[in-house]
């Protein structure tokens, strides 16, 4: 294993409803070409006790990783992967911590612009009914509106939109493990735009799954062209593409580390 190759720490971040573990697939492959993978789960996902309740916000949400970030010894920087609505996680800590980010990734990924306020980017998937949501149930946690409007996958949807080229055994562990979640799109209609001198100076590149249905890839190209990446990649996969595409993967990321992490 290569001493450089060992430096190079891959942070792999969920999107909603599941958690960390969605990327085992692809943190062993990348572990065992010698990369340091972390896949952290956010607020109210994967192990993560708190209840959905108990995180009534998108930086509340984000927590984890961002404690993360904040804990990298001085000059060490992350490749940082954004897979569904981790992208606006991903873009949130590249706000925040940018020194500390190579390169953020988009995999298949909402990715918000500097101009708009953060939830642009999932008001518009919302507008334009990019996605028949199904069985997704989606109810308001509070008859007072404080909290955001939780949301929790149902076995169709997972199956035909989100999951149609994973093994029947990927969406039976799957299922077993979705937790509710929440896009937080109220609190993120209430917060600023990021900036360009943050968020918007970081290295991006996207990762285009050409055949996912849940973000399809119309919608994927929108936010290309609508924000600026420094390298588009694609791969022939649906929207849980560690699942179904795990070898795949893995072999982007890791061109990725190369190309962008020192």
């Amino acid at each position: 294993m290569a001493d450089d190759m060992a430096c190079k720490h891959l942070v792999l971040v969920h999107g909603a409803c599941i958690g960390g573990w969605s990327y085992f697939k692809v943190a062993a492959r990348l572990r065992s070409a010698g990369y340091r993978v972390t896949a952290p789960d956010l607020g109210a996902s994967g192990v993560d006790p708190r209840p959905l309740r108990e995180v009534p916000t998108f930086r509340d949400y984000t927590a984890p990783l961002l404690a993360l970030l904040g804990s990298l010894p001085p000059g060490e920087k992350v490749v940082l992967v954004g897979h569904s609505l981790g992208g606006v996680n991903v873009a949130l800590a590249a706000e925040l911590f940018p020194e500390k980010i190579a390169v953020a990734v988009f995999l298949c990924a909402f990715m918000p612009d500097h101009t708009s306020r953060p939830s642009h980017v999932l008001e518009r998937f919302i507008d334009e009914k990019w996605l028949d949501w199904m069985d997704t149930e989606m109810k308001p946690q509070d008859a007072e509106g404080k909290l955001p409007t939780s949301m929790l996958f149902g076995p169709q949807i997972a199956q035909e939109k989100l999951m149609q080229l994973c093994s029947p055994e990927d969406i039976t562990l799957a299922g077993s493990l979705l937790r509710v979640s929440s896009m937080f799109v109220e609190d993120l209609q209430a917060q600023p735009p990021f900036s360009e001198g943050r968020y918007g100076a970081v290295r991006k590149v996207y990762v285009v799954c050409r055949q996912d249905l849940a973000i399809p890839e119309g919608y994927q190209r929108w936010m290309i062209g609508n924000t600026p990446v420094d390298e588009v990649k694609e791969i022939d996969a649906d929207h849980v593409v560690m699942l179904s595409r795990p070898d795949e993967l893995a072999r982007c990321l890791a061109d990725i580390a190369e190309s962008y992490a020192a």
